[in-house]
Parts: structure tokens; C-alpha cells; sequence
């Protein structure tokens, strides 16, 4: 389908889509060499699953009725041909939208009103923005089409053979749903498109069951009529319910780019980072902040101030002391998402602007304002840190013992690692057990506590919630200064 990595990539190198069709193929591919592998799908008690976030599936006018009469005789591939209005669907790198995103915030009164209301400010690769784009500039399609559905409930509808309705979870990352009454949100969908809500449908508990499997399924691979399809929802839900979190802990994937989950009882949505609905308890909420400045950073710094060396660069962490002498330092090589700034700023601890620091105090300044930067805008979106908190550390920078202590001294924490290489596919299938089990009042954790448990690593030091409850003040202080600095 003359894809590049899944996409198509448009001339204005902004619009980003992917073939619907091929994510139909994609599941007959699937299917076929799994059964050809000999899988007794008979034996499968009930699925849910996960897809890439953001992304929307426009259905055709009449489609509900060919997937309520697929014949077993032939691949989805072949019977869904002409389900689609859209048969390129936008998806999460997409960027086109911005026009959408500044009327959607002018509608609803700002963009901290909309972050307020959806869990976000407005982001192009939000599925309303998406469909309010398609609106204005393919009226045809859009009213051609009868249903819309993210990448993750387009998925379940295929097993159910019908529409599946959205999950709260999935949903929240829309610029639509309102995530406190767990409803559409009337000012959102009015600003998008008419008739919004039908095409939308009701959204649902991310735990729910939403029925049997389509016959389909059961004639041409064999699995039980009994198998329920639990609904599907997003990678970064689908993540957090893989890696198990509980209320009070933080998930930290320390890759090229750092990301942070984080288990929210009562949200404070910001301008920066996402809070969803939590997609394995329904009163709960999640959030989502992402850091552009990762591995590639901490790399630079090992190399200019290391001479290449890991295990120099973590002997300068035990080599210096908790909270670095004062000294605090904000490492931003490329434009960062949160916050909003670029640049490399040092500090001393009397607060004065410097423009270099020693080898040791560099590598800890570094790592200090990495993690003090994560805490801060994790406490922002109303994250706080409770007796029996943990982190989970995953991605590469995991694996040094040296940097996972600063992570636990600066959250006053336990650290935990554990392996999350597919912690979206665990989790649907963790999802998909406490699917069979919800109805006899099972909660989430008790569904999986047979799962194996993270490895503890790393223990907060003595002094640890002294020093670092004092620097994150400073931290905040110096990081406003930084931020009304004029940009290069």
C-alpha cells in the first residue's frame, strides 16, 4: 500500500494517514498464520486489545450491515472494501489541524477551559480536531459517514461484528469527552461537527464487556461462541494496565524521549501532559507527560563529561552529594514539550546564572533536573506522592543502578524495574481477564495478582524527602525564570 513505517506522509509534510484497509488485512494476516500455527481459539475465553491512540476510522453509510453479515468464507480484506468514507485514516502524528485546534479553544473558552473539560489543551493529533478538518474540507465524506471510530474501538468492532462503542479511557484523548462526567462534552461536539454525537455513539466503561463474538469468528477460526470481546482502548491505557500500576504510582519509560505515567485520583489538568480516564477503575484517572530531552541528553553529557563512560558518569552520582551542593541545572538540547523551552540553563545555589559547572556537579544537575522536572509537572496534574507509592522504571537508562537512585531519592520512593517491551499487549490481555471476572466484583488487581512482580532496586536515602521537597521549590522558582527568558 506504499506505506512508509505504516503511513503515508502528505506533501505538506503535515498530514500524516494510514491506509484503513491495511489494518483490515493486517487482522486476516494475523488470524490466518495464527491458526495455520495450530492455536485452538476454542479455548479463548474473551479478547480486548489496544490501538494506537488518536487515530479515527470513518465508516460508510450502510457498513454496520455488511459486518453483521460477514460470510466466513472470505477475508475481511475482501468483504469491507467499500465500509469507509475515509480510506486513508489521520493518525497520531498528524499534525494538520492546527486551524481546528485554536477554533475548538476559542469555542469552549480557552485552552485551559478545554484542558479542564477534555483532560488536554487542543492537539492536532486529537481525534475531534481531526474530524472537524475532515468536516470543513470533505463535507461529502463526512456526511457519508454513519459511524466514528477511534483506531482501538474499529478493532473491536471487527470481533463484534458491529460497531463497538469507545472507551472512556481511549476516549478521553479526543478534545471531546468530558472526563469527569464521562460524557460527550455538548460545547466540544457543537464546535465540531453536527450530528457528532450519533456518529459518535455512547461511550462506555473501558472494562466493559460488550458482548459475544461475531459468528465470523467462530465459523471460520473456531473460537467458542461464548468468547467475549472486552473493549478495546489506547496503547498508553493499555500500557499503564500492562505495567499494573495502583493508586499513588508513577511509571517512568526512560528512553529517547522520556515518558511518565501516572495513577491520579483527583485530576488538575494543565496546559502541558494529558490526564485520561483510567482504564481499569472507572473513578480513577490517569495522565500522561512526555520529555523530548531523554537518553539523547544524558548521552551528550556522559560524553563530554565522562569521556564516553558510563561508569564514570555514574560514579560522579555517587560521588556527590544529595541535592548537589544547590547547584541546578535545566538540560534542554532540543525544544522540550514539558515545558515549552530549549536551551541549556545552570544555576548556583544562590540562584545566580552560571555558565558551567564542574564535570561531577554537571552529570548530577543533570539527572537531579531531569527527574525534579518530572515530579513537578506530575504534582501539577494533580499526582501526589502517598505511603506505598512506587516507581516503575523502564527503557534503557533503567538498567543503571545509579540513576534509578537519584529517581527514588527525588520521589521519596521505592523504584521498581520490570520488563514493559509489550506492555500494551499485556495489558489488553489482563484487560481481557478481568473482563470475565468483572462481574463477580474482581477488581482489576486482584484479576492479575498472580502476574509476576516488578524488581525492587532501589530505596530512598535517609535525608532524601528533606532535600528534595526543599530543591523542587527552588526547582519551580528557577524553571519560571528560565521560561520568561527570551528564546534564541
Amino acid at each position: 500500500m506504499k506505506t512508509r513505517g505504516g503511513v503515508h506522509l502528505h506533501d505538506d509534510r503535515l498530514t500524516v494517514t494510514s491506509p484503513v484497509l491495511m489494518w483490515v488485512q493486517a487482522l486476516d494476516l494475523l488470524l490466518d498464520k495464527l491458526k495455520g500455527a495450530g492455536l485452538d481459539f476454542s479455548r479463548v475465553r474473551a479478547l480486548s486489545g489496544s490501538g494506537q491512540q488518536h487515530g479515527s476510522v470513518f465508516w460508510r453509510k450502510g457498513a454496520c450491515q455488511t459486518l453483521m453479515d460477514l460470510d466466513p468464507g472470505q477475508s475481511l480484506y475482501q468483504q469491507l472494501q467499500r465500509c469507509f468514507s475515509v480510506l486513508d485514516s489521520p493518525v497520531w502524528m498528524d499534525s494538520s489541524s492546527s486551524e481546528q485546534c485554536w477554533n475548538l479553544q476559542v469555542a469552549v473558552g480557552g485552552a485551559q477551559r478545554l484542558a479542564h473539560i477534555t483532560g488536554s489543551r487542543a492537539y492536532e493529533r486529537f481525534t475531534g480536531n481531526q474530524i472537524a478538518k475532515l468536516r470543513q474540507q470533505r463535507a461529502d465524506d463526512y456526511n457519508n459517514t454513519e459511524r466514528i471510530s477511534l483506531v482501538s474501538s474499529f478493532a473491536a468492532s471487527l470481533f463484534l461484528g458491529r460497531y463497538a462503542s469507545i472507551d472512556f479511557s481511549d476516549g478521553s484523548g479526543m478534545n471531546l469527552l468530558d472526563i469527569r462526567t464521562r460524557t460527550w462534552s455538548k460545547i466540544c461536539l457543537e464546535a465540531t461537527g453536527p450530528d457528532l454525537e450519533q456518529r459518535l455513539g455512547e461511550p462506555v466503561p473501558s472494562m466493559s464487556v460488550l458482548g459475544p463474538i461475531s459468528s465470523y469468528f467462530v465459523q471460520r477460526y473456531g473460537f467458542s461462541e461464548s468468547c467475549s470481546v472486552v473493549a478495546f482502548t489506547g496503547d498508553n491505557p493499555a500500557s499503564l494496565a500492562g505495567m499494573r500500576l495502583q493508586p499513588g504510582d508513577v511509571a517512568v519509560s526512560l528512553g529517547t524521549s522520556d515518558t511518565v505515567f501516572l495513577w491520579l485520583q483527583q485530576p488538575s489538568p494543565a496546559l502541558e501532559g494529558h490526564v485520561f480516564c483510567n482504564p481499569v477503575e472507572t473513578e480513577a484517572y490517569m495522565a500522561l507527560l512526555c520529555f523530548k530531552n531523554g537518553s539523547l541528553t544524558r548521552e551528550r553529557i556522559r560524553n563530554e563529561c565522562c569521556g564516553g563512560s558510563w561508569e564514570v558518569f555514574s560514579a560522579a552520582l555517587r560521588d556527590t552529594p544529595l541535592g548537589n551542593n544547590g547547584n541546578i541545572g535545566f538540560y534542554f538540547d532540543v525544544m522540550e514539550i514539558t515545558p515549552s523551552v530549549v536551551g541549556v540553563h545552570r544555576f548556583n545555589c544562590d540562584d545566580e546564572e552560571v555558565s558551567l559547572f564542574g564535570p561531577q556537579v554537571e552529570v548530577r544537575a543533570l539527572v537531579e533536573g531531569q527527574f525534579l522536572s518530572k515530579r513537578l509537572h506530575a504534582e501539577r496534574l494533580g499526582y501526589s506522592i502517598i505511603p506505598g507509592t512506587r516507581v516503575l522504571a523502564t527503557g534503557g537508562a533503567s538498567s543503571n543502578q545509579e540513576i534509578l537512585q537519584v529517581v527514588s531519592d527525588v520521589f521519596s520512593a521505592p523504584v521498581y524495574i520490570m520488563d514493559s517491551s509489550d506492555s500494551a499487549c499485556l495489558g489488553s490481555a489482563y484487560r481481557a481477564l478481568h473482563g470475565v471476572v468483572l462481574g463477580s466484583g474482581v477488581s482489576f488487581c486482584d484479576a492479575v495478582k498472580k502476574a509476576a512482580e516488578p524488581k525492587l532496586v532501589a530505596t530512598p536515602q535517609l535525608k532524601a524527602k528533606e532535600v528534595y521537597d526543599q530543591l523542587l521549590d527552588r526547582f519551580t522558582r528557577l524553571e519560571e525564570r528560565v521560561l520568561k527568558k527570551p528564546r534564541p
